[in-house]
């Protein structure tokens, strides 16, 4: 059986954003991302990749590549995405993801 598009499940998280990445989003602090299901945070960042362009693209990657930063610090449910899978973490629906740039100067 195949299912329609309109048949498809989504699921929706809130994603929180701290620093400067706030700014590159503009006045919101937080949204509501809606995803298919089975949705994971490398999915997320893509999305907010296409949303935000290539400002948010150039705060959170490293340069021609897909990997997050090292100086970003990612968390769902307050889990470092260290302690989960990564950006292939699995997200659910309500799940609250923070984007966090970590700050070091001299």
């Amino acid at each position: 059986m195949r299912v329609k598009p309109s048949e498809v499940s989504l699921l929706k998280v809130k994603v929180e954003y701290l620093g400067h990445v706030k700014n590159i989003i503009g006045s919101q602090r937080e949204e509501e991302i809606e995803l298919k299901e089975e949705a994971s945070i490398a999915d997320l960042l893509n999305t907010l990749s296409e949303r935000y362009g290539e400002p948010f693209k150039k705060a959170i990657y490293e340069p021609k590549d897909t990997d997050v930063k090292a100086n970003y610090i990612i968390t769902v449910n307050g889990y470092l995405l260290n302690q989960l899978k990564g950006i292939a973490t699995k997200l659910k629906h309500g799940d609250h993801v923070i984007l966090l740039p970590i700050v070091s100067g001299g």
